[in-house]
């Protein structure tokens, strides 16, 4: 019992690094949070289910990454070209979303793959749990080793460069607004193509999946950030991954050994999310008192 819980939970970590890889764009590398996400990644869950119901488990993957893209230049879109706030042109994103999430579900809130065959069903050498472990694995390392890389280019450079000095990037004659709409699209894709991994995983999707999603996300990044520290890109991108797998660890641990009733889930995870949030502050306090009790005159 103890083993599949932990089996359980780094399955599920590894399928939400992706997510907190897309989230480690916006939050880190542009310093935007990106509402977007609760919706992109429903809307990623929403377009894998629905193909995948369609007897197509395996193009339903790159049609929830370009869904997501889709989603997340709409974002970029309003931001930089229509001058809307950060934060509310994600909230318009989102909220429209929705709609075409019951859409692309059929004007159902939920769809039921049980009896489709899935990406995790079509390797006859794999039985189900192995592939449940491998697939979400290599699926991370493919992601990890793209962002990597892409950022390493010139255009990732520029989009790094965005996010610490929009102002002196534009004074270099480079496109802001498009270095913006890409990373936004970048992002979105992968948080999208984490829940079209999720709807094959879990066997369904449901149009609230999204909610908290971006807190979660949040948590992974910080939590990860905690043990990593912040060197590099590419060791904030690896620290992402690292942060979503731990989560879970917390998440399997507290529910398993909590004296609270399983209703009280969100609650728990509610302080997890909390407590991994407040790390940076909390250090910080710590090093201010240390300070103190070593100097204490000054």
């Amino acid at each position: 019992m103890v083993l599949k819980l932990l089996v359980g939970s780094l399955q599920l970590g590894l399928l939400y690094g992706i997510l907190a890889l897309g989230i480690y764009i916006s939050f880190r590398i542009l310093s935007t949070p990106d509402l977007t996400t609760e919706g992109s990644f429903a809307f990623g869950l929403s377009v894998s289910a629905a193909v995948t119901a369609a007897g197509h488990p395996l193009l339903a993957l790159p049609a929830s990454i370009i869904a997501g893209a889709a989603a997340g230049s709409i974002t970029g879109f309003l931001q930089t070209r229509l001058m809307i706030h950060p934060i509310l042109s994600g909230i318009i994103t989102m909220s429209g979303l929705y709609s075409v999430n019951l859409l692309v579900l059929g004007g159902a809130s939920n769809l039921s793959l049980v009896r489709t065959s899935t990406l995790f069903k079509l390797f006859p050498f794999m039985d189900k749990q192995t592939a449940m472990t491998v697939i979400p694995a290599i699926a991370v390392v493919i992601c990890l080793i793209l962002v990597i890389l892409f950022f390493r280019t010139h255009i990732g450079m520029c989009i790094r460069a965005v996010g610490d000095n929009a102002d002196m990037v534009r004074a270099s004659s480079i496109n802001v607004d498009l270095c913006k709409i890409l990373a936004f699209a970048i992002s979105n894709a992968l948080i999208a193509f984490s829940g079209a991994l999720i709807a094959q995983y879990q066997g369904y999707a449901d149009i609230s999946s999204g909610t908290g999603i971006l807190v979660i996300g949040l948590a992974s990044v910080i939590i990860g950030e905690a043990i990593l520290g912040r060197k590099s890109v590419a060791v904030g991108f690896v620290s992402a991954i690292v942060g979503s797998v731990l989560y879970r660890y917390m998440i399997a641990l507290a529910t398993r050994y909590s004296p609270l009733p399983a209703y009280m889930l969100k609650l728990v995870s509610a302080v997890i999310v909390a407590l991994a949030l407040a790390l940076p502050a909390m250090r910080l306090h710590m090093d201010v008192y240390r300070q103190k009790r070593r100097n204490p005159d000054a």
